[in-house]
Formats: C-alpha cells, structure tokens, sequence
C-alpha cells in the first residue's frame, strides 16, 4: 500500500507542485552569481535526496539555492575563479557538518552560546545590505559593479518597478498558492514584459540542443577562498534551526527530536557539500515549501522526493536552462531590491526577537562593529591573506561575543 502511495500520480504530482512554488527562488541564485541554472536544479535535486537520507526520510522538506551565499560567490568567483569557489562552498558544507556534530555532543544551547542573536542578527543584515549596490546597478540595466550599461535605463528602470511591483503584490496580497510564489510571479511577468519591450535575445536558445548535460564545474581548493567561505555558514545554520522548528509546528511533529537537529544539520551540509561537487550554488532548506506544505496538508516526505526527482530530470532540459539566462538583468535587480532588504530584514527580526537590550554596552559595540566593517567593505590581510565581508563579521561577532564582559546584573 505504502509503495502504491510512492508511485502514485497525485504524489508526483504534489512534488511537482512544490518545484513549481520552489522555482523562482531556486534559479535566481544561480542567475545573480553568473552559475548555471541548470546545475543548480541537478544539485538542487541531489542535495534534498541526501538529506532524505541523512534524515531517514521523515522531514517533508526540500533543499535549493542559498541566497545567504550571493554576496560571497559573486566577490569570491571575481577573486579566485569558479573553481576555487566552490572549493570554499565544500568546506562550508563541511561546517555545518561540524556544527551537526557540535550540537548531537554538546547540545543547541552550545550552539546558541557561541552564536548568539547579537552576533548572528547583524551578520544576516550584511549579508542584505552588503548587496544593495548591485541590486540598484542591475535595477537601472548596469552589470553589477555598474560600469557597463546593459539595458538602456529608460527601458530598463519601467522592467525593474514592474518586476518588484508585480512581487510585491503576490507577497503582501497573494492568497493561497500565490502567496507562495511572488519570485516566481515576479520573474515571469518581467520577463513578459521585457519581451514586449524588445530587450530579450534568444540566440543561445536557438543555438541549444533540447537535451544535454549540464555544465558542471568541479570544485578547486585554495586555502583563501576557504577561509573567506566558511564562515558564512553561520547564517543559514542559524536559519535552518528556525526552518526546522517551522515545519515541525506545521506537522505537529518535533523534527529537532526525531529525527534530531543534529542529523537534519548534516543533511544540509552534506547536501551543501555535493552542490559543490558538481558546481551548484549551495543548498538550504526552503521556507516556500514549508509554506505549502501547510497549505496541501500533505506532510508525507515522499512527496519531496518526488520534488527532487523532477528537478533532476529538468537539470538535463538544456533548452530551458538556456532560456533561464535569457532573463534580462533589470528583471532579476528589480526583485533583488526586495529580496535583499528581505534578508536584512530578518537579521533585524532576530535581535528585535531576542530581547536583548541593543543600547548595552557590550551589544551597541558588537552590533556597531559588525554592521560597519560588514557594509563598508573593511578587509584585513594583503593579497596572499585577506578577510572582507560576511566572513570578517562572522569572526569579529564570534570573537567580541566571547572576549567581551557580560554585564553585571543589578542589584539592591
């Protein structure tokens, strides 16, 4: 009866379903980070499967594109190369490993203590603000760094309002299945728009075969892009504890029990891991589909399976992957806007949530310090040694949280 289930065409299509909801988020990071789209299908698909593994096949949850890992590909692929790149992106799956085993011996307070809200809430908001430049760059028709106009701005600046306006909409006022997919939404209409408007070209679509095999890189190892990539793990470690407390209050199920946050950790830094591999962007676990999720009811993992199944088969679809890098660059700024300010906003989310009296002290110059280095571009090193961006603010967070004083509490 259970396998009857497994093979079953509502199950395939649910998993369908839910790489429809998946999709825009998915291969927009690939597209911002000049990564194939359709490698990150494949590594998308590769890394869920594992996790399913790892997690013995109890969590419905699926796994894609971080967007925590924007800001670092696009500056770590203009320093050291793709190759190396993924390099620094295997050993950051390798920390969340650590992180995994970490918490199964010492348990999440462990984890909490080394890593609290002070340190992670601002460190999140760089990761957002840090990228603001680029999204507004890309907005106007500019490459990324704004030296080279793509698209005249005129044209382009009506795409961008129409894409983020378009987003917006499904964000706040969507219902249903619709609010799941405002990238989605946002994208394709966009993206029609921008053919309305004549600034689409579709050579390399005519020039692709309908099927081929995507063009996976293979990963490099350079102890510099190690070290600028590992410490942006903390991020989306700490998010993935909050997903994972999501989707187990919306199955009535204790997944950080059963099968335990340290095995769901692994899972996706193992899955982060085999990305890499292959020359995807790395993996987390996605808040849309825990969305909908709750919204089908349907909390069977096998669904997600399926999700992942799909999204292999696709990666191998070359003429759609070649019609994803057709998306002209105002569409993907005009959606960046929202997205990153998104990211910043949960930082701030996560102090605001935990109570901490950010005017202390202690917290002002761990907060301060954080958020100044990280958005103004602060490096330390030269050029065989060098710390910038989220990786410079995770240490300098890990670092003050632990050599600063505790205030003393009050008394009578």
């Amino acid at each position: 009866m259970q396998n009857n289930y497994i093979f079953s065409i509502k199950t395939i299509l649910t998993g369908a379903q839910m790489l429809f909801v998946a999709f825009g988020a998915l291969v927009l990071v690939p597209l911002l980070t000049g990564l194939d789209p359709s490698v990150a299908l494949f590594t998308a698909g590769i890394g869920t499967l594992l996790f399913q593994v790892v997690t013995k096949g109890k969590v419905p949850i699926f796994l894609a594109s971080s967007f925590a890992f924007i800001a670092p590909i696009i500056a770590s692929v203009q320093m050291w190369g793709v190759p190396a790149t993924m390099g620094g992106l295997m050993a950051a799956g390798c920390a969340y490993m650590l992180l995994a085993l970490l918490v199964k011996f010492k348990g999440v307070a462990t984890l909490h203590k080394i890593l609290p809200p002070v340190v992670v809430g601002p460190v999140i908001m760089v990761i957002g603000l840090a990228l603001a430049p680029v999204a507004v760059n890309m907005a106007m028709g500019k490459s990324g760094d704004g030296s080279i106009e793509l698209i005249a701005y005129d044209k382009a600046i009506i795409i961008s309002l129409f894409s983020l306006v378009v987003t917006l909409i499904f964000a706040v006022w969507g219902k249903g299945v619709y609010k799941l997919i405002p990238i989605l939404a946002g994208v394709i209409s966009g993206y029609v728009l921008s053919l309305v408007m004549g600034v689409v070209e579709f050579g390399s679509v005519n020039e692709a075969s309908w099927l081929a095999v995507p063009n996976f890189t293979w990963p490099e190892f350079k102890w510099q892009a190690i070290l600028f990539m590992v410490p942006v793990a903390i991020a989306p470690a700490i998010e993935h504890i909050g997903d994972m407390m999501a989707i187990s209050q919306v199955t009535n199920k204790n997944f950080l029990k059963k099968p335990g946050l340290h095995r769901t950790l692994f899972g996706d830094g193992l899955a982060t891991a085999a990305a890499s591999l292959f020359g995807g962007p790395p993996n987390t676990t996605y808040s849309e589909v825990t969305g909908a999720v709750m919204l089908t009811k349907n909390f069977n993992p096998k669904v997600m399976m399926w999700t992942a199944i799909i999204a292999v088969v696709l990666a191998f679809v070359a003429k759609m992957g070649a019609g994803l890098q057709t998306i002209p660059v105002p569409v993907m700024g005009g959606i960046m806007i929202l997205l990153f300010g998104s990211i910043a906003v949960v930082g701030l989310n996560t102090l605001v949530k935990s109570g901490d009296d950010l005017t202390a002290p202690r917290n002002l110059s761990i907060v301060a310090l954080i958020l100044v280095c990280g958005i103004g571009g602060m490096h330390i090193g030269g050029s065989q040694f060098s710390l910038e961006g989220v990786s410079l603010c995770a240490i300098l967070g890990i670092v003050l949280n632990l050599v600063l004083p505790k205030a003393e509490p009050e008394t009578d």
